[in-house]
């Protein structure tokens, strides 16, 4: 720099020189992140975005930092979140899960779990819609009444997703001819297969690129954003779902959009007593290596911190986070005031677990679910 310094100023060379090594020594936040040695990570079985996606990174944090990351994968949601709140997973590449864990419901609703205290680090846009064999001749939501419609068992993050798109058309899981497969990538696999005709997914995963290569072919069915009834409709059942027109995926492209619904997947998720220097290295590293695994899969440039650092998202951000995204001058005063309002709202179920335990003690499971529901609903009208 100082080649380029004006003529008058050199003499002052020395001295700027002199500062500016004070100053790298004495401030932390300009050294290199650091990570362990070792991580582990848990994530959806192999075959998954998710999978495919924490694969990619977990790549560039080796080759970046030599770090070795383990990921565990599992099908169901439980089988996920359950390493992360043990502690034998650092971090967490979830689905929906994390919002039903904080909210203490579905799968999350016993005794053994209640509303569980989760933060987010990130987590990329991700399109997600019903897809059907092209063989099948289902072309809209309306035509799903009776057909053959793939579930997972113990998977409340896709179950959900796919009952608020037939609440979208006026249905039930009653009105089709609900499957319940073992594993997420079971139910995926088995429109090719010939053992459903219909699902929901998002529309990257291998499987779906199988479907469209199989001789069934693939469908998505598209998801009007100008219909305001079936829209009530799916928020009553999911209310963390957008518009979203997707222009990649399985049958998907630019010249072949499609109109389907957004949420965040992975959201790359942590307990909220994670370390807070570790988590701000977290996304640091994660950030700083983007260029290495943005193109790992179509959808991985949605990493970029613009979009995936950003509300609204299934938990509130860790306080890690926050700081890594206050630098790079990402987040907002807005940003801050949905974290706070996420916050109390966590902070409020987290306060009625404990009263709704103490009530239910010697209950039968169902009596205490219809306990903790109205706790659940008194915490959340009291906001």
């Amino acid at each position: 720099m100082t080649s380029q310094t004006p003529r008058l100023m050199r003499p002052l060379a020395s001295s700027v020189c002199a500062a500016a090594m004070l100053l790298s020594i004495s401030a932390p936040a300009a050294a290199e992140a650091e990570l362990p040695d070792t991580m582990t990570w848990s994530a959806y079985d192999v075959g998954s975005a998710g999978y495919a996606e924490a694969s990619a990174i977990a790549d560039a944090f080796g080759k970046a930092h030599g770090t070795r990351v383990r990921i565990q994968p599992s099908g169901s949601s439980i089988g996920r979140l359950q390493p992360l709140i043990s502690g034998r997973a650092d971090y967490a590449f979830l689905a929906t899960e994390t919002f039903f864990a904080a909210e203490g419901i579905h799968d999350f609703a016993t005794r053994r779990w209640g509303p569980q205290d989760l933060r987010a680090v990130a987590g990329r846009p991700s399109a997600f819609g019903i897809f059907t064999a092209e063989d099948a001749n289902i072309e809209s939501l309306d035509d799903l009444a009776g057909v053959r419609f793939a579930y997972v068992a113990g998977n409340p993050s896709v179950n959900v997703k796919c009952d608020a798109f037939l609440a979208f058309a006026g249905l039930t899981r009653d009105d089709v001819d609900a499957i319940m497969f073992p594993t997420y990538g079971n139910a995926m696999s088995s429109l090719a297969r010939g053992e459903a005709d219909a699902s929901c997914t998002t529309t990257t995963p291998s499987h779906v690129y199988e479907l469209a290569e199989s001789p069934r072919g693939i469908r998505w069915l598209e998801v009007p954003k100008d219909d305001e009834e079936g829209w009530k409709r799916i928020r009553e059942v999911a209310p963390f779902f957008q518009p979203y027109m997707e222009t990649v995926g399985a049958g998907i492209s630019e010249e072949n959009p499609v109109n389907v619904l957004a949420y965040r997947y992975p959201v790359l998720t942590v307990r909220a007593d994670m370390d807070e220097e570790a988590v701000y290295n977290y996304i640091k590293v994660l950030d700083e290596t983007f260029d290495m695994y943005k193109d790992a899969t179509a959808v991985m440039h949605r990493w970029n911190l613009e979009e995936a650092g950003v509300p609204a998202i299934d938990v509130p951000f860790h306080a890690g986070a926050i700081r890594y995204l206050k630098e790079k001058g990402i987040w907002t005063e807005e940003h801050q005031a949905w974290n706070d309002a996420r916050t109390e709202r966590l902070n409020a179920l987290l306060e009625a677990w404990p009263s709704a335990v103490a009530e239910g003690e010697g209950k039968t499971d169902d009596e205490f679910a219809e306990i903790w529901e109205k706790h659940r609903t008194e915490a959340l009208s009291s906001l």
